[in-house]
């Protein structure tokens, strides 16, 4: 008979093991649903997971939708590191897309400097969004957990009325949605004839830059210690205050750049559609990651596999759409069911012999 017996100390195999584990479950289980649903599982596997790299453009759409998910799960890395759990990315994503749509509106156009505005104007836009949860947090105690999520309800609900009113386009046949943007604003393609864009090279930049501040600065290591033991981080002097501030405005300013990006990028403009679901999705793509920067990048590939395999169940296989996150929602599931061998493991325990009586 097997039991869980804790281990002395948590596996660091099985810390990287379990997200590969998880991924593997997922696909199996993906497998098993096709069947249900009266499909084949064998051309389901290849219309949801080899449809997606089956040409250079498709490669090209693979990086463009794990450049947000990238960034953003970035962000909310420093913040869960330090245990500020920002739950909110995806208003602030809206809220860099609206501050980087007002500037392509409302902004002279000058050649060279208008990228740059926008790329400040998104990451400004997502920090003020943030930094409500974290004033209330350091301030009155609150749980930023439930006010950063309330706010994307009120984030999505703006942009509703912006997109319905004062910034609707008039020449756009009353569809919400703004004018396009001139192309000034609009992030230069890295590849002819795809929409990868200058995004990708900002998230890895952002990358490289987070694995610098968490393993080789001061500061990554007073939010590991912040997040491991707050006690600890107090009695040595560090600043909770600090760490709440700084945990949720990075991640802010990571998903304002990447609402920043989806509008002046794929979309050229800012519509009722813009909250895609990157800011949930990058919760996923952050834990899967380990809060490490490099499997962060690797876990938003596999995330933005997913969205493009959905797209791709829905065209030929007639599925709903929602199946991606059906298949976002179960590896979760599993990487946390797997997670628990890294505390605990697996032993065969043995039979007490009856006693007579």
């Amino acid at each position: 008979m097997l039991r869980l017996e804790k281990r002395p100390q948590p596996s660091p195999q099985w810390r990287w093991l379990a997200p590969v584990v998880a991924v593997g479950l997922t696909i199996l289980t993906g497998l098993l649903i096709f069947a249900v649903l009266g499909k084949d599982p064998l051309l389901g596997f290849e219309v949801f997971f080899l449809y997606p790299l089956r040409s250079l453009y498709s490669l090209t759409e693979l990086l463009l939708k794990a450049t947000p998910l990238a960034l953003i799960g970035m962000g909310l890395a420093v913040g869960f590191r330090a245990g500020i759990w920002n739950i909110g990315a995806e208003g602030q994503f809206l809220l860099g897309a609206v501050f980087a749509t007002g500037a392509a509106l409302f902004l002279p156009t000058v050649p060279g400097v208008s990228l740059l505005v926008m790329v400040l104007a998104g990451m400004l836009g997502g920090m003020a969004w943030a930094a409500i949860p974290a004033y209330l947090r350091a301030r009155f105690h609150t749980n930023e957990i439930l006010v950063s999520l309330m706010l994307v309800y009120v984030a999505q609900l703006f942009v509703s009325w912006l997109v319905f009113g004062p910034w609707r386009d008039p020449g756009g046949f009353n569809f919400p949605q703004t004018e396009m943007f001139e192309s000034a604003w609009l992030l230069p393609t890295l590849l002819t004839g795809s929409r990868l864009n200058l995004a990708f090279i900002i998230t890895l930049g952002i990358l490289i830059i987070g694995h610098v501040l968490l393993a080789r600065s001061y500061y990554g290591f007073s939010i590991r210690v912040a997040g491991e033991s707050p006690n600890a981080a107090r009695y040595a002097g560090m600043s909770e205050r600090r760490n709440i501030y700084a945990g949720l405005l990075i991640g802010g300013a990571c998903a304002g750049i990447a609402g920043m990006a989806e509008v002046a990028g794929p979309m050229g403009q800012l519509t009722d559609k813009a909250s895609v679901g990157y800011g949930f999705a990058a919760i996923i793509v952050a834990f899967v990651g380990r809060l490490q920067p490099l499997g962060i990048g690797l876990a938003a590939l596999v995330m933005a596999l997913f969205f493009l395999g959905g797209e791709q169940a829905q065209q030929y296989l007639n599925l709903p759409g929602s199946i991606s996150r059906v298949f976002q929602g179960l590896l979760l599931f599993y990487l946390l069911a797997a997670d628990v061998l890294v505390q605990f493991r697996l032993v065969r325990s043995r039979l007490q012999p009856e006693t007579a009586v």
